[in-house]
């Protein structure tokens, strides 16, 4: 009975996606869709809120680095003066992971409506996330313009 009961376990397991644990690459790229989201939904408090305390910000329109919450914050306020139009669409992106330290490079692309025209500017990103109690928060982050070819 004990090995029948074994053996339909582990068959459920295996055929049952849901049940699945995901790994540290699925969730630092959950984390990555939380920011995606958040930027779509022009919701600053849903994209602050993934960063950690320590974070350090060089964003793909600011003049300066930020490095406090309160400049990480500040720097997302754009999302209160962009059309809605505005959205972000995840490109490619590569996560590695090191024990509590994950690496997320790859492109995203902003784009809106300004005066009936569309505007796309294409970026680039490294994330860096520190991994808290289970939780993936972001600790550094750079973007920057695709160069015109």
């Amino acid at each position: 009975m004990t090995r029948t009961l074994l053996i339909l376990a582990t068959i459920i397991m295996l055929v049952s996606p849901s049940l699945s644990v995901a790994g540290p690459k699925e969730d630092v790229a959950a984390v990555m869709q939380a920011w995606i989201a958040g930027m779509n939904k022009h919701n600053a408090d849903e994209v602050v809120a993934l960063y950690d305390a320590e974070a350090v910000l060089w964003g793909t329109r600011a003049a300066a680095l930020r490095d406090t919450p309160a400049a990480v914050r500040d720097y997302f306020k754009l999302l209160q003066t962009v059309p809605p139009s505005y959205k972000v669409v995840l490109g490619e992106q590569r996560i590695r992971i090191y024990g509590d330290i994950a690496i997320n490079s790859g492109s995203y692309t902003f784009s809106e409506d300004r005066d009936n025209k569309p505007v796309v500017r294409p970026a680039r990103f490294s994330f860096v996330y520190r991994n808290h109690d289970g939780r993936w928060f972001i600790v550094d982050h750079h973007s920057s313009a695709v160069p015109a070819q």
